[in-house]
């Protein structure tokens, strides 16, 4: 996973593992849980963030050229619940486990171990 970089606002989730039963017992089919309109899964990576376009300063030719690119940082961080729109969203699957490809804006919630 070291190797993986998430790029702009995007975040990396691994999805739980879903239910088998419902509530009252009743034993789902394979992809039933899967067809759900709202998953949930936990962080594994995420981007820098949104970038912000730098401001070109005119008549400052002296100065050095910053080629560093500025980010506002995302909401969602490594290890957070993220409850997220599946249709905007993308599946993939890395060294045969499946993840999801989730904008920041396709995230509903998060839960966070830590207190606010």
């Amino acid at each position: 996973m070291k190797k993986l970089i998430v790029v702009g606002d995007r975040v990396l989730v691994k999805t739980l593992q879903p239910n088998e039963r419902t509530e009252s017992g009743l034993y789902l089919p394979p992809g039933i849980q899967e067809k759900e309109k709202v998953q949930q899964g936990y962080v594994i990576k995420t981007g820098p963030g949104y970038a912000i376009p730098s401001a070109a300063e005119e008549g400052e030719s002296w100065k050095p050229e910053e080629d560093k690119v500025k980010y506002i940082p995302l909401q969602a961080r490594e290890g957070d619940l993220a409850i997220f729109l599946l249709n905007a969203s993308t599946e993939v699957v890395y060294q045969g486990e499946k993840y999801f490809i989730v904008p920041q804006s396709a995230i509903l919630m998060l839960e966070r171990e830590e207190e606010l």
